[in-house]
């Protein structure tokens, strides 16, 4: 793929740090840790890592809450293990993206410490404050993502801060046009470090409404919420003001003015609005703004044929212009073997159709680590509970510690999975120890190796890297579309179900792709058979 391009039909592997390899023997994955697996991500055959945020933190959200924007948390190693990861990866042609986490920072970064002083220091207006409402009630009725309002007390200037997540987590105030420089000369000191692109997290939330008005209230029957549990509160508003502002599309131009000095670099945006497919759409639109966007769409229980083709179709219809990248799991949400696992039970079979599926949609692709070996949802004791989301919603919701837990890379009765040498900062699943990266490596037709061959035979494929998209009405559990690229066209037909399914192909001229070896559909006059969880891929003739 030309330099400008590679990004277009990568796939994009996420390694969540903290969880991937201990090298030092604390409980927590570092850079080191992905630099002694470097030759394994490479052997899956994915274009680029996306790394989950390692700076300086508290922790409080587990690095998502920065207090020092252009340095490594000790937890994690330093900026020289960063150089070397870097090295490691280009050398493996693998690019190397990284979370930024710009609308909001830790309420111990230097610029919180300030602007918290008073209301005349430098840094007075770099953070989202406001007077109470005559009764001391906060200034509105916004929401925070993780429950309860979005607004703290501060004694010191007598005023509320924004914050959007938790409460460790100020939001910045992206009206002021010194935090948007700022934030860019940040995002420019890992440019300069030779990274390839960023996920931009939540980058829909850099701006707030500046009059402050309340959002709506939203019918209970509309209170579906994407990555949030579903009895939080705020599934009850419409949020129409606290996020997704006019203003957030000339940040978005200023971001890719940036990365248009540095070839080859590229943006992802992670999206959550009331229509985060409109805005999907719109943030990528044009050439001048995001390369790539995704959302939570296909990170939720449906897991339907219809809801499926009905969205994709839906952002295909929208973004005429961008570039969309997609997901079935991420650290934030249960983890899909388990999310679409009949009764929450892990399918093999089902793992590598939906690790197929994945990767044949027109986009990009983000996996999740684990994903390749088929891991499901691991079950964490309250006591075990690191994430705060999780313990203040048990036990209704129990947080996202279940898609967190350390990856297992050999079982050898060892009991940390070859993790680490000590206690974990989460316990390793015993599920997960069956499924080790050293077992099905041995394995030929385990989950890993499956997916190692797809998308092996996938990246000879141009049809399915950069071609078009057109679904085909399929009953359930059936899910099939056409790809088309350069007067090639590509037949591909999902079996979403367990049982065997049959479809009539008399009106399709085909020559199957027998060289797949989980292609498992057979043929017969006019009828195609797909066992459980089967696979289709054919030529058009």
């Amino acid at each position: 793929m030309a330099q400008q391009q590679w990004y277009k039909g990568a796939v994009i592997y996420q390694v969540y740090p903290r969880s991937f390899q201990d090298t030092n023997g604390d409980g927590i994955g570092d850079l080191k840790g992905i630099i002694a697996r470097i030759d394994y991500i490479k052997s899956l055959g994915v274009d680029a890592i996306w790394i989950s945020p390692f700076f300086k933190s508290p922790m409080k959200d587990f690095g998502y809450d920065i207090s020092d924007y252009r340095d490594v948390d000790p937890l994690f190693g330093d900026l020289n293990d960063f150089d070397e990861l870097i090295a490691h990866a280009h050398q493996r042609d693998i690019k190397i993206i990284i979370d930024q986490v710009l609308s909001h920072t830790s309420d111990q970064h230097q610029w919180f410490l300030d602007s918290r002083e008073n209301k005349t220091n430098d840094k007075s207006d770099w953070y989202v404050w406001s007077d109470s409402k005559p009764d001391g009630t906060q200034p509105n009725n916004w929401l925070s993502i993780f429950g309860g309002p979005a607004w703290q007390w501060e004694p010191r200037r007598g005023q509320y801060y924004l914050h959007n997540f938790f409460t460790e987590q100020p939001d910045l105030n992206f009206h002021n046009p010194d935090v948007r420089q700022a934030v860019l000369d940040n995002v420019e000191f890992w440019l300069k470090k030779g990274v390839d692109g960023f996920r931009l997290d939540a980058i829909n939330f850099c701006y707030h409404d500046a009059q402050l008005r309340d959002n709506p209230a939203k019918p209970p029957e509309k209170r579906q919420g994407r990555g949030f549990s579903e009895d939080n509160p705020y599934a009850f508003q419409y949020h129409h003001y606290n996020n997704t502002q006019p203003e957030n599309i000339s940040f978005m131009q200023d971001i890719r003015t940036l990365l248009d000095k540095y070839p080859g670099t590229v943006s992802l945006g992670e999206i959550s609005s009331e229509d985060s497919l409109a805005t999907m759409a719109e943030y990528t639109a044009g050439g001048d703004k995001l390369h790539m966007g995704y959302s939570f769409e296909l990170l939720t229980n449906d897991y339907s044929s219809e809801y499926i083709r009905t969205t994709v179709k839906t952002l295909e219809e929208r973004m005429t212009q961008g570039w969309p990248c997609w997901a079935f799991s991420n650290h934030d949400v249960e983890r899909v073997a388990s999310r679409w696992g009949a009764n929450g039970e892990v399918n093999p079979q089902q793992c590598k159709m939906l690790s197929a599926l994945l990767a044949s949609l027109r986009g990009s692709v983000c996996m999740y680590q684990g994903e390749e070996l088929g891991l499901g949802e691991a079950s964490v004791a309250f006591e075990d509970l690191q994430d705060p989301y999780g313990i203040t919603f048990w036990p209704n919701f129990k947080g996202r510690d279940g898609c967190r837990t350390p990856m297992p890379w050999h079982n050898n009765n060892c009991e940390q999975a070859g993790f680490s040498t000590t206690k974990p900062w989460l316990p390793v699943d015993e599920q997960h120890k069956n499924q080790n990266v050293s077992e099905q490596e041995s394995d030929q037709h385990s989950i890993l190796n499956a997916f190692r061959h797809f998308m092996a035979w996938r990246k000879t494929q141009a049809v399915l890297l950069e071609g078009d998209i057109e679904f085909i009405d399929t009953p359930e559990p059936l899910l099939a579309f056409y790809r088309r690229f350069a007067g090639q066209t590509m037949l591909c037909i999902f079996n979403l179900a367990q049982s065997t399914t049959s479809y009539d192909i008399d009106h399709i001229n085909i020559t199957p792709h027998s060289e797949l070896n989980h292609h498992n559909g057979t043929v017969n006059k006019n009828t195609l058979t797909l066992p459980g969880f089967g696979c289709f891929y054919a030529s058009i003739g």
